[in-house]
């Protein structure tokens, strides 16, 4: 049997804490899923194209990954491309306690479907896409936060948005 993992998220921006998990667990699975989740209770800056092309572009170089978007129950979308793992980051204690309801909820609805949680290492506990994007509104340095081919995409994006 394949062992598909999926790794579920908004991803706006890609940040290099992801690309470090995506790296990982590319090692451990056949195929590695990163799921780009359209949620109508979340604004994004980037659309999920866009969002998308650039994970591409970041990660061409893992040969076992693909990238999807998605807009249902992640559960769904798992049974459809035959996947059993779902994995998630976690960040600090703050993620654990969000990430083990989300856990609960999925095993409710499809107990044959895992949730794997792979700690951040510590040198990326603090970078969130939230934080990269108030860190670019506000002219800050992005190397380090996003990965170098996000931080043009990232600023043009940002300069588009009027200012109150």
């Amino acid at each position: 049997m394949r062992r598909v993992a999926v790794y579920p998220g908004s991803f706006d921006p890609i940040t290099v804490g992801h690309v470090d998990i995506i790296t990982r667990i590319s090692r451990v699975f056949d195929e590695v899923i990163v799921l780009v989740a359209q949620s109508s209770q979340k604004s994004s800056l980037f659309p999920a194209e866009e969002r998308k092309t650039l994970i591409e572009k970041t990660l061409s170089h893992i040969p076992n990954m693909r990238v999807d978007i998605f807009g249902g129950l992640t559960v769904d979308y798992m049974r459809k491309n035959n996947a059993h793992v779902i994995v998630r980051g976690l960040r600090a204690v703050v993620d654990f306690e969000y990430e083990m309801t989300m856990s609960s909820v999925n095993q409710k609805l499809a107990p044959d479907i895992e949730t794997m949680l792979v700690f951040a290492r510590p040198e990326f506990y603090y970078i969130s896409s939230r934080g990269v994007k108030e860190v670019a509104l506000n002219g800050g340095a992005l190397q380090g936060l996003v990965p170098d081919n996000v931080i043009e995409p990232l600023k043009q994006k940002l300069a588009s948005i009027p200012k109150n």
